[in-house]
């Protein structure tokens, strides 16, 4: 339902003002715009939260560290 809202606006200005003109982003647009070193941090916070590893980021290497045995 909410793609198609987006859709029907998207249309709406195209067709509203013929001046304004559809620019494709490319395929690769989002890939650009990630931050990897802030995704990184946060799958390794995943990774932790699933496993109870510590897992820290170093030089764009994981170190994983075993949880203590109690």
């Amino acid at each position: 339902m909410a793609t198609g809202n987006a859709v029907l606006v998207v249309v709406y200005h195209l067709l509203s003002d013929p001046a304004v003109r559809f620019r494709d982003l490319g395929a690769d647009y989002l890939d650009t715009r990630i931050d990897k070193q802030r995704r990184a941090r946060n799958l390794a916070a995943q990774l932790q939260a699933l496993t109870g590893q510590k897992i820290t980021i170093r030089d764009g290497k994981a170190l994983i560290a075993e949880p203590e045995a109690a």
